[in-house]
């Protein structure tokens, strides 16, 4: 099979090298990809894998690029592409492409429609309100004493959630979001949602259209710094399992949320292959969905990836086919810890450009992979070229372990005004 893959982060490195391990791949692109990407080589061929220069969200060119090299399969990794319909033009051509279309992507692409959804089909969720005007969602803001999320209803780079904790930071918060306009025009309407008390955690599920499968428990650390201190990022670090549900509670609070989920999508024709993540919050009332994302999370996927066991392409085939329900999904019992290393400034400015160093030694450490996130290739070296640049990962017998072997990892990289938690993982070890 020949694959391409749309993306150039580390959650696309992740899904980069593990759909080369498979036996069924001879041929792989990325576009755009980046520099550690293009060292990835197929398991079968030993064929490298070539970055394209095109970009996740130039739907045409993605589709004639897939058409002239008679691509088998297209695997969508970033929400951009989805909510702008590339599932549905690449299907219009007569090109395979795994991922939800747009009526389906809407999950993520729009939190107006999310939150609507669910409070039709009785998923749990918070109390909330969606708004249009300003006003109106101060009032209904200051009717939960300002204890709130103000949402944009739109994509934004998983930075459009806004924390407060009074009347005045809601105030701002729907001021910057509505009328400042600091996302765009995924700001022109907004979901207040009450803040809810507990400990968060995310869920993957792998759907086809029919039935989801779940995946183990992951929890992603959003905060910039130690402590979940300072402002809101795509993600600075993850782990798996988490250890705030055992197996059978696991499944209860999955069938809490995707039974409903999936009669809701049945009921309104919503046909969802691909991948549903909901950030839930495990609260003393029972677990409740912040939001749902349509795509692989990052980086749950730089965790999730390394402890699977079934072959990639085998289940997203079966995803497009409609045949999951037939298959089990194996996962190592190891643990696994992901560390992200970003630029000096994120998620605020950053420069790019800086040398990276240290990247032969970590790949020389045992049951370890640093996944590219920001970074290119440039005068012979590596370089950064993003907010967050890389995503250390590791794996052991126990969280603990995987934990250790990340960090050793991370000592060993160097760039110019490198930031990173040093508390990944650190509520699961208390």
């Amino acid at each position: 099979m020949k694959l391409l893959v749309i993306g150039l982060g580390g959650r696309e490195h992740a899904l980069v090298w593990k759909l080369a391990q498979s036996p069924h791949v001879t041929r792989m692109w990325c576009a755009p990809g980046n520099a550690g990407i293009q060292q990835e080589r197929t398991g079968k061929t030993e064929q490298a894998v070539e970055c394209v220069n095109i970009a996740a969200d130039d739907l045409p060119r993605l589709r004639d690029f897939a058409q002239a090299q008679r691509v088998d399969l297209t695997v969508v990794g970033p929400d951009n592409p989805l909510g702008a319909a590339i599932v549905d033009l690449f299907q219009a051509a007569g090109l395979r492409i795994w991922g939800p279309n747009q009526r389906a992507a809407q999950f993520e692409s729009s939190k107006v429609f999310s939150q609507q959804f669910m409070e039709r089909h009785g998923v749990p969720t918070a109390r909330a309100g969606t708004f249009k005007a300003a006003s109106e969602a101060r009032r209904f803001a200051e009717s939960l004493g300002g204890c709130v999320a103000v949402k944009a209803d739109g994509l934004a780079l998983g930075k459009g959630v806004l924390l407060c904790n009074s009347v005045r930071e809601a105030h701002q918060a729907i001021d910057e979001i509505m009328v400042s306009r600091v996302f765009g025009e995924a700001g022109s309407s907004v979901v207040i949602q009450e803040l809810l008390e507990g400990m968060e955690i995310s869920l993957h599920a792998l759907c086809d259209g029919k039935v989801a499968k779940l995946f183990p428990t992951s929890q992603d650390h959003k905060r910039a710094l130690d402590g979940d201190q300072g402002l809101n990022t795509g993600g600075m670090g993850t782990y798996s399992p988490a250890p705030f549900l055992n197996a059978d509670e696991l499944r209860r609070v999955g069938d809490a949320i995707l039974n409903p989920w999936l009669a809701g999508c049945a009921a309104e024709g919503i046909d969802f292959r691909g991948i549903i993540y909901p950030g839930v919050m495990l609260t003393k009332d029972g677990p409740k969905v912040l939001e749902f994302n349509a795509r692989f999370g990052d980086p749950e996927t730089q965790v999730y990836l390394p402890r699977l066991e079934n072959d990639l392409v085998e289940l997203l085939e079966a995803s497009l086919a409609g045949t999951l329900g037939g298959v089990e999904l194996k996962w190592s019992t190891n643990a696994c810890v992901c560390v992200v290393m970003a630029s000096g400034g994120y998620p605020g400015n950053y420069t790019k450009g800086k040398a990276i160093s240290g990247l032969e030694a970590a790949a020389k450490l045992t049951n370890t992979k640093v996944f590219h996130a920001g970074t290119a290739a440039k005068d012979g070296q590596i370089v950064t070229n993003g907010g967050r640049v890389l995503g250390v990962t590791a794996w052991g017998p126990t969280l603990k372990v995987a934990c250790g072997a990340a960090y050793a990892a991370v000592e060993e990289i160097r760039f110019e005004g490198a930031q990173f938690r040093r508390d990944i993982a650190a509520k699961a070890m208390r």
